[in-house]
């Protein structure tokens, strides 16, 4: 039986290699589905905690935003 993520839960997984983040995995909130890094970090005083963040799985990669200098309709003299 494959693995299915319940809702509004997540789980990260140590990344063995020295790149970051720290710490990988997936989350599925309010029926989206996120990639979910992690790093360890520590606060001025020296305590650790884990700061995290959630970018939303997609099919394929969103387009750019950036306008392309043909969409203008300008003419270039040179």
């Amino acid at each position: 039986m494959a693995f299915e993520q319940k809702d509004n839960s997540g789980a990260v997984f140590v990344n063995d290699q020295d790149t970051h983040p720290d710490r990988t995995g997936t989350a599925r909130i309010d029926g989206t589905d996120y990639w979910v890094n992690g790093w360890l970090r520590k606060t001025a005083d020296g305590k650790p905690y884990l700061s995290l963040s959630f970018k939303p799985k997609q099919d394929k990669p969103a387009a750019s935003t950036k306008p392309r200098a043909d969409d203008f309709g300008d003419s270039i003299p040179f």
